[in-house]
């Protein structure tokens, strides 16, 4: 069964940090362009973060320098760390899957569930 799992959400307050994690299964994360995406209460869902699978990183200008995307190929595990929250971060988490190695082409597919991110200020 194709799926991905994430976790690590939680309440903090402003300046904080959180790490996601998002377990990959059925599929091989290390062979994917995966990304992390965002979804802010009455907002669209937003792109956050992606990784191909040479490693290649993509960072949106709204998260530039506080977060780090991730992955652990041995655990088929996509993470990203977030420092320096603040309450615009608050939102639910998504990590999503291309069926192909390259970040250029395709559609996400494979969403997972979602992870809670909420920051007070």
């Amino acid at each position: 069964q194709v799926q991905s799992v994430e976790s690590g959400g939680g309440s903090v307050q402003a300046g904080g940090a959180l790490r996601l994690s998002c377990a990959a299964s059925g599929y091989t994360a290390s062979s994917r362009c995966m990304a992390w995406w965002r979804q802010a209460p009455g907002k669209p869902r937003e792109f956050g973060a992606r990784i191909d699978s040479s490693g290649a990183t993509t960072y949106a200008d709204s998260v530039k320098g506080r977060v780090t995307i991730s992955r652990d190929n041995a655990k088929n595990t996509l993470s990203l760390q977030m420092n320096n929250l603040a309450p615009e971060d608050t939102g639910m988490y998504y990590c999503a899957a291309k069926n192909g190695a390259t970040c250029s082409l395709g559609t996400y597919t494979n969403w997972g569930q979602g992870t809670q991110v909420t920051v007070s200020s």
